[in-house]
């Protein structure tokens, strides 16, 4: 990104956004999968880890933070327990970003057509959530999929990514594919929105006086990690609750948590864990959320603002 303060959504081709987008998901997945993993495995824990009487009769495993979990899932299911999943994930992020940056612009290209332009945060925002939105809903099955996958313990519940379809759509039908997906749109929208709001407006900053302060022209790093953070936090509970109604269905206790409940539909859903876990049960793996989400946003956006460059650079060596 230039220090001129051009906006992202201006630079580059269709091609050059598709190619810098799907770069930019694939580096970002590889490099952050253990704290995805870990994050699924907190976030589907149900039991109080402050009330001991309440780990009774429970199967499988019991977390304590994120370097206990990482420690445990090393000890029992050896380094490749920490990329179950990966392979859908890899998959959803290549196509979530690609289709992500391309609506991001192409939104952005139309907002700049009104007779009556909004101001930039605002064509931000709508452009965030609509590219968010559209991006989630696309790739939902493959979000499901590596769910699933990170969730299973020692014993697999699916023998691979085919098995896994076929079992699905075999066993729970079409919809199977979408459970949660609701949740999923519901938090992706304003957190999007957020995220790119807030990126836009911290981007112009980074690429003052800051910039200079900053090693490997990370400006854009840092700003993808303020902001994803601040939108991070205030969507979590609907991200938990989606992860939850991910591993409904008739292998919901075969997973490495044994005790799962039966959760049908958002709101539902998060009732039913207020009740029984208090608020706090809305933000398990908030923490080890937050440390994957900033270093993803940081590095997908590092990744995107270099891939994008080279790809004009290509582009004008080849003319």
């Amino acid at each position: 990104m230039s220090a001129s303060g051009e906006h992202l959504k201006d630079e580059g081709t269709r091609r050059q956004v598709v190619l810098a987008g799907g770069i930019a998901g694939l580096i970002s997945r590889f490099c952050v999968a253990p704290l995805d993993v870990v994050k699924i495995r907190l976030q589907l824990q149900i039991h109080s880890l402050s009330d001991p009487a309440s780990h009774h009769g429970i199967q499988g495993p019991i977390y304590k933070g994120t370097l206990s979990t990482m420690r445990s899932i090393l000890r029992t299911e050896g380094l490749t327990g920490l990329w179950k999943g990966n392979i859908p994930a890899e998959l959803m992020y290549v196509c979530y970003g690609g289709i992500q940056f391309t609506a991001y612009r192409t939104t952005t290209q139309l907002l700049s057509t009104l007779p009556q332009r909004l101001p930039s945060p605002v064509e931000s925002f709508i452009a965030g959530a609509t590219a968010g939105g559209l991006a989630t809903a696309t790739t939902y099955p493959l979000d499901l999929l590596r769910t699933r996958f990170a969730a299973q313990g020692p014993e697999r519940v699916y023998t691979g990514l085919y098995a896994s379809v076929r079992d699905i759509a075999a066993n729970e039908g079409g919809r199977g594919f979408f459970r949660g997906c609701s949740a999923a749109v519901g938090q992706i929208v304003p957190y999007m929105g957020l995220f790119f709001a807030g990126y836009e407006s911290l981007r112009p900053i980074m690429a003052g006086g800051v910039h200079e302060m900053l090693p490997f022209g990370s400006g854009d790093a840092v700003a993808g990690v303020i902001a994803s953070v601040l939108a991070k936090t205030g969507v979590f509970p609907l991200d938990l609750v989606r992860k939850r109604l991910q591993v409904q269905g008739p292998t919901r206790e075969k997973y490495v948590h044994r005790n799962i409940p039966e959760y049908r539909g958002v709101f539902n859903t998060m009732g039913l864990i207020v009740r029984t876990q208090g608020v706090r049960g809305l933000y398990r793996g908030l923490t080890v959320s937050l440390l994957k989400a900033a270093p993803a946003s940081a590095v997908t956006m590092w990744t995107y603002e270099k891939a994008l460059r080279l790809l004009q650079e290509m582009e004008v060596a080849d003319e």
